[in-house]
């Protein structure tokens, strides 16, 4: 019986590699036809975008702009990992919708609040109640929103950011003086980004701080006999061309949470920040807690204001050592701010 060419070809058995190649070409063939080709580089364009920021973030590095920027919305790269997605069903790309599922999948991995080891226990009996707030004034704008809002939370300390000559009048004003008669504020005229403050009901002391491009001051506070380190944050933010002094000044702030030593610290204020920045991740990985997350406020953004809490980054954070253990964190509005500030029950054992 004679068979043809092709009969014959069929009934030759098909070579293992050969079944395994097949499909994978299949699946990384680029789209057919113009529509599909512009909906696929549609969807590579944003994909490739968040591969990058995801990218930095799992080597644990902040990258250059505009990553640090990106990382700072993380959570949002969503949006455009699905608009991928959709992009990529359009255009009938296996390859480019596997890509937008892996990236939306790293993202959701990513976004679950930082970590960096169980908490201690703290050691002793809880000696004093403590409530924190910290603000971010928008050069002075939000004076009259504070001194509102000290008067309503009672709040025991509270850390300044970018407090201007108007701010210090107000803060040196005869009521505040006797709530707070211990502080130490620093104002220059003429540069309301610069000043910062520490207002405080208990004894203080004043320290160096850390060194920056904007004011931060340190101080000492006795509490209950115990002594309590206290530190304004208020690095520069990771502007483009100054990345290397938002790193340089947040590693200034880690090096005093490492040299922190047994006593009982407190870094509070701006820090132009996020979890998802490593050159913060590494002042947590010191030990220091942030409150927001230790209470299961993790990712309730801060900053800008007038997007937020629906859209935004926390870049305000209250962080604490061992001795001091959070009970309660809450966001306030202030009028004239592009910072919500935030206000920190502590327990200080």
């Amino acid at each position: 019986m004679e068979t043809t060419v092709a009969e014959d070809r069929a009934a030759e058995p098909v070579h293992p590699v050969r079944r395994l190649v097949r499909p994978v070409r299949r699946f990384a063939r680029p789209p057919r036809g113009r529509a599909r080709q512009v909906a696929a580089w549609c969807a590579a364009l944003p994909l490739a975008v968040v591969s990058v920021v995801l990218g930095c973030r799992a080597a644990d590095s902040d990258g250059i702009t505009p990553v640090p920027q990106l990382l700072a919305f993380l959570p949002w790269l969503l949006v455009p990992a699905l608009l991928g997605l959709v992009l990529a069903a359009a255009a009938r790309w296996p390859l480019g919708g596997a890509w937008a599922l892996a990236a939306a999948a790293v993202t959701g991995w990513f976004i679950q609040p930082y970590n960096p080891g169980p908490a201690p226990r703290p050691r002793g009996p809880v000696v004093a109640q403590v409530r924190v707030l910290t603000a971010n004034l928008e050069f002075g704008g939000a004076t009259k929103g504070l001194v509102g809002a000290v008067r309503r939370e009672d709040p025991d300390l509270v850390s300044v950011q970018e407090c201007d000559t108007r701010c210090a009048a107000a803060l040196d004003a005869a009521a505040m003086r006797e709530t707070y008669p211990y502080r130490k504020v620093v104002a220059v005229p003429g540069d309301a980004a610069h000043g910062s403050a520490i207002l405080s009901k208990y004894p203080l002391t004043p320290e160096a701080g850390v060194s920056g491009k904007l004011a931060m001051p340190g101080a000492v506070v006795r509490i209950a006999g115990r002594p309590v380190h206290v530190q304004v944050a208020h690095p520069m933010p990771p502007m483009p061309g100054q990345l290397d002094v938002w790193r340089t000044e947040l590693g200034r702030l880690r090096a005093y949470a490492a040299d922190r030593g047994d006593e009982p610290t407190l870094i509070a204020g701006d820090f132009n920040a996020t979890q998802d920045h490593a050159a913060f991740r590494s002042l947590l990985d010191t030990g220091m807690r942030d409150s927001a997350r230790a209470v299961g406020r993790a990712r309730t953004p801060s900053w800008p204001s007038v997007t937020a809490p629906a859209l935004g980054a926390q870049i305000d954070h209250v962080l604490v050592s061992e001795a001091l253990r959070p009970r309660a964190a809450r966001f306030l509005d202030l009028p004239n701010t592009d910072h919500r500030a935030l206000l920190v029950d502590l327990d200080l054992h």
